[in-house]
């Protein structure tokens, strides 16, 4: 089995920067790729971003191009969503996700894919 932890979290002033991040343990030689969604309240889980384990690919949501960076270290089984820029709206509560089994970066954009999920972090910022 694989564990997902997110760490990072808090709160931030509108034009402020945080980092996340999404330690995993177990079999975690098992996983394929990597994403990270977010929920705010009342509204339906989003895709942000991922990353395929080997080979480079990464994938963004519209909304946060060019002001979130997602990375990876696999030697210590770490995945990272760095924050720039950020804005009022991108508050909500963030999950880092698993996939074992091979898959296209278009479907990674979406939850099916996946099967592992962090608890989820708060990430809140103030206008």
């Amino acid at each position: 089995q694989v564990q997902l932890v997110e760490s990072g979290g808090g709160l931030v002033q509108a034009g402020g920067s945080l980092s996340l991040s999404c330690a995993a343990s177990g079999r975690t030689f098992s996983i394929y790729a990597v994403g990270w969604f977010r929920q705010a309240p009342g509204k339906e889980r989003e895709f942000v971003a991922a990353i395929i384990r080997n080979g480079g690919s990464s994938n963004y949501a519209d909304s946060v191009k060019g002001r979130f960076t997602i990375s990876r270290d696999n030697a210590k089984n770490t995945v990272a969503l760095q924050m720039n820029s950020l804005k009022p709206e991108d508050s909500a509560v963030y999950y880092c996700a698993g996939r074992q089994g091979i898959a296209t970066m278009t479907t990674l954009t979406t939850q099916g894919p996946y099967d592992y999920w962090g608890k989820g972090i708060q990430v809140t910022v103030s206008s």
